[in-house]
């Protein structure tokens, strides 16, 4: 038993350095936040992410084995022929659906009669290649909840169509013992926060059906030790916000998996939890082993957060975007190893870092 036990601990190591070794080489050579990966089902990959050197827009690169990629260039432009937004265009993630491309973003709305310091709304832009251009549906984001909204995530599923997104901290204090707790230390007189919420959205993209679903927020209670790690941004004396965000949801065996980040996107305890349901608009139940991703001694502010599969469709993977000592504040991307294990309990192994 013991020769066979450490037969397949062999095994099991070569494997992993053998995925290593084949997929990874973090960080990528890739400027982006909030990284998203379309699996095109042509042998080709394309990422998406915030930044990357697009001027108010979006770039995307293109790779064959996920691991060399390539600059395909800007390809969506902000003053397209519908464009709405402004400045501040974030979390770009594109779907393929009959035959052409969607590309749902964040951005500042240039309508802004209170003028809102956050002015975040998500819109959706079409084009009939993963490489561009994406031209907006609308001259108007697709639906306005009286607050704004960041981190588009879509779901399809039996004909029904849902958006997952992020209603952002700006205006946005809320009662919780995390927030009596730091205004009795004399740090902050109050905490903002931001909440993932879910809704039907119209298959043509135009609006939504219904009103949005409250899904995942912060711990309220000082005694929720279980989900502390949401609240080291306020913990740590970082700053008065408490994030969640960067939602990303699929299916299991039944089961609704949500990942999310929290903390500062800016600092170093951005995190990533998931939470499961049985209903794509759930109740949300986050999970006993949180956080499945964060900083270790070379790499921090891990979050934001797509997955996507090798091209035999075997291995799941955690794209995501992280920091290290030698690249600085640059945010650039990372792929590491995902797995949902026999009891349900989803393991991400990382971050790790080869270079």
């Amino acid at each position: 038993m013991k020769t066979i036990t450490s037969i397949l601990s062999f095994l099991f190591i070569a494997v992993a350095a053998s995925f290593a070794q084949q997929f990874n080489n973090n960080p990528l050579p890739v400027a982006f936040g909030d990284p998203f990966v379309l699996n095109d089902g042509n042998g080709k990959y394309y990422m998406y992410g915030t930044g990357g050197g697009a001027k108010d827009g979006f770039s995307v690169y293109s790779s064959a084995d996920l691991k060399d990629w390539k600059n395909e260039g800007q390809v969506y432009h902000h003053d397209n022929k519908n464009g709405w937004g402004i400045q501040a265009f974030w979390a770009p993630e594109v779907y393929k659906r009959n035959g052409k491309y969607y590309l749902f973003y964040s951005a500042q709305w240039k309508h802004n009669p209170t003028n809102e310091k956050e002015n975040f709304k998500i819109g959706v832009a079409v084009s009939d290649r993963p490489t561009g251009p994406f031209i907006d549906l609308n001259d108007r984001p697709i639906f306005d909840p009286g607050y704004p909204i960041i981190d588009a995530n879509v779901w399809f599923e039996n004909g029904r169509t849902y958006l997952y997104y992020s209603r952002c901290c700006y205006k946005h204090p809320v009662k919780s013992e995390v927030a009596d707790w730091a205004k009795k230390k004399g740090w902050y007189n109050e905490i903002e926060e931001s909440w993932v919420y879910g809704v039907e959205m119209k298959n043509d993209f135009s609006g939504v059906i219904g009103a949005p679903v409250l899904l995942l927020r912060p711990p309220v209670k000082m005694s929720n030790r279980k989900d502390e790690w949401e609240s080291r941004s306020v913990t740590s004396n970082e700053v008065n916000r408490r994030w969640t965000e960067g939602s990303f949801i699929f299916k299991q065996k039944g089961t609704y998996y949500m990942m999310y980040s929290a903390n500062n996107f800016d600092g170093k305890n951005y995190a990533i939890g998931y939470a499961t349901a049985k209903s794509p608009l759930g109740p949300f139940t986050k999970a006993a082993n949180n956080p499945v991703l964060q900083k270790n001694n070379l790499v921090s502010g891990t979050g934001h957060n797509s997955i996507t599969y090798s091209a035999d469709g075997k291995q799941m993977l955690c794209v995501y975007h992280g920091r290290t000592a030698a690249t600085g504040h640059q945010r650039l991307v990372f792929i590491d190893r995902m797995e949902i294990q026999k009891d349900g309990k989803l393991v991400v192994h990382g971050p790790t870092l080869n270079k």
